[in-house]
């Protein structure tokens, strides 16, 4: 089974193709993406990588977390599980009306 890291302090003008070329030397990569602004479209300055294996992601962690890439010092990290989104409310209160 795969795992994702987070990758932290990214130049902003990093692509997802450099981050995954930064991250191959260390074993087979399933995906690499930068999070980006859905409105500008600029990148927020960090982003995923998934491994195929976990030996490979623990690998890249303890080989890139503090190197310099792109000017910038990288933090690598297990990446945590997506946070479910908050359901919208009714009202600024959290109450639905009842009418």
């Amino acid at each position: 089974m795969g795992k994702k890291l987070y990758i932290g302090n990214l130049s902003f003008d990093i692509t997802d193709e450099e981050l995954e070329k930064n991250f191959s030397q260390f074993g087979e990569i399933v995906s690499a993406v930068i999070i980006k602004d859905p409105v500008s479209g600029r990148s927020k300055g960090f982003g995923f990588v998934e491994f195929a294996d976990e030996d490979s992601a623990k690998n890249a962690k303890e080989n890139m977390d503090g190197k310099e890439v792109g000017g910038r010092t990288l933090k690598v990290d297990e990446a945590r599980e997506q946070r479910q989104q908050r359901r919208p409310r009714d009202n600024n209160f959290g109450y639905r009306k009842r009418f």
